[in-house]
């Protein structure tokens, strides 16, 4: 199991700025895995900042909320240890499958899922798919990850919905990361149990004592 902070970018330099000093922050207390995200799209991200945090740290960085094939050649060329696919991924398996040609073992993607279902868009209607069914699906292409997000009403992972990781995580060929739902160094600790490899961590939680960050870097920041 690792724990994988995730930095968000939004838009303008002094948050970009802020971006290049928490990924700092977040290697000198240990973690050697980042996830920088900027709330959907690729193309908010500047080279600059991701240069910096490449320049800086010895952390593996991955780029999370990506939707399109150039912007995927371009993080790649700058540097970066993965990208994760945005919605698009889900939604055009054809072209998952294409860019997991291209980059093999380079391109994860993300799903949320809501009572075993997750939600597939496409041209003509919405189509909800058994998540299992879909790993059986993405199991034939070359991916780095599987990122699954489930909704809590607390914020908290309850029984039914770790047995169903542990599903996910037995079925898929590729490493299983979550998402949310993780409130203490015993909900990793649980997940880790049931063979979910990785999670994605909110970095201003970490740093601002809402989650034990230098506990959950000590035992899961490698």
């Amino acid at each position: 199991m690792i724990a994988i902070p995730s930095i968000k970018l939004r838009d303008g330099r002094a948050r970009a700025t802020s971006a290049v000093t928490i990924a700092r922050e977040l290697a000198d207390m240990g973690f050697t895995r980042l996830h920088l995200a900027d709330g959907g799209s690729a193309t908010g991200i500047e080279s600059f900042v991701l240069e910096e945090i490449l320049r800086i740290t010895e952390a593996r960085v991955q780029v999370g909320g990506v939707e399109t094939t150039s912007d995927i050649e371009h993080l790649i060329r700058l540097g970066v240890d993965g990208v994760v696919v945005g919605d698009r991924g889900i939604e055009e398996p054809d072209w998952l499958a294409d860019v997991a040609d291209l980059y093999p073992e380079a391109i994860g993607a993300t799903t949320a899922v809501r009572d075993r279902r997750v939600v597939r868009r496409g041209w003509v209607r919405t189509l909800p798919v058994d998540i299992l069914d879909l790993v059986e699906e993405l199991n034939a292409i070359p991916l780095q990850e599987l990122i699954v997000t489930i909704p809590t009403l607390d914020g908290a992972m309850r029984f039914g919905e770790l047995s169903l990781l542990e599903d996910v995580a037995d079925r898929s060929r590729f490493p299983l990361l979550i998402s949310g739902g993780i409130a203490e160094v015993n909900d990793l600790r649980a997940l880790e149990h049931r063979g979910v490899v990785g999670a994605i961590l909110d970095a201003d939680s970490l740093l601002a004592g809402v989650l034990d960050g230098r506990s959950i870097a000590r035992e899961f920041g490698a």
